[in-house]
């Protein structure tokens, strides 16, 4: 565990987390299914790869297809996130994510998803790294604008009714963390993607994370 910003504890009324690469590692999929893009477009995979995560579908094709009308990126992304939903072939949880989810369930601790992905996309994900759904989702279909925008952050601390500055974000990618730190909020960076983006507390997977009840309505986070 590196810690930047911060030490290795953090307190919180409220946890936000981000799924693909977060909770549950959809990288295989991901990357079959961009690749075929990308095969498909003359573009670079390693180029495109490097767009892709965290953003919905369409802002991604947005950038690397610039000037292409925006309703072509939209109708690709409908088609993304069938193929994906379709594909669960490798889909495993982070290390540590089951016990993770498990205490904060346990803990009635207040958590939201807020995911880049759809409710069909998610719910399989979800489902089929063994990961419960918590009852609060913030989906593609919730928002107007992609990450790095903050609305879906914004959206999940709004829905389980506390203020950003009590929320603390649990993302990998850069898109995520830009929208975690946009909207006010410290930031758990997760995984290799996130080391070198600056945040609050960074950790290799979630094995390391301890999660407890501190009294007064705040949530503990111990990373180790």
């Amino acid at each position: 565990m590196t810690a930047t910003h911060a030490g290795p504890v953090l307190t919180a009324r409220a946890v936000l987390l981000d799924m693909d690469g977060t909770l549950v590692n959809s990288d295989a999929v991901v990357e079959r299914c961009w690749r075929r893009w990308a095969d498909r477009h003359g573009l670079d995979f390693d180029e495109v790869i490097k767009v892709v995560h965290g953003r919905q579908g369409y802002a991604s094709m947005a950038v690397l297809l610039p000037g292409r009308p925006m309703e072509e990126n939209h109708a690709e992304n409908r088609e993304m996130l069938a193929a994906e939903t379709a594909d669960m072939e490798g889909v495993v949880p982070v290390p540590g994510a089951p016990a993770f989810m498990d205490a904060l369930a346990r803990l009635r601790l207040p958590h939201a998803l807020v995911t880049s992905a759809d409710v069909p996309l998610s719910t399989g994900r979800m489902a089929a790294a063994g990961l419960a759904l918590p009852d609060v989702r913030v989906t593609a279909e919730s928002v107007g604008a992609s990450k790095p925008d903050p609305e879906g952050f914004l959206k999940g601390a709004a829905a389980l009714g506390f203020d950003p500055a009590d929320c603390v974000v649990f993302e990998d990618s850069e898109a995520g963390i830009r929208a975690g730190r946009a909207a006010g909020m410290r930031v758990v960076g997760v995984g290799p993607r996130a080391a070198a983006l600056g945040p609050t507390v960074h950790v290799e997977d979630l094995t390391g994370v301890a999660v407890a009840d501190a009294g007064d309505g705040r949530i503990r986070l111990t990373f180790g």
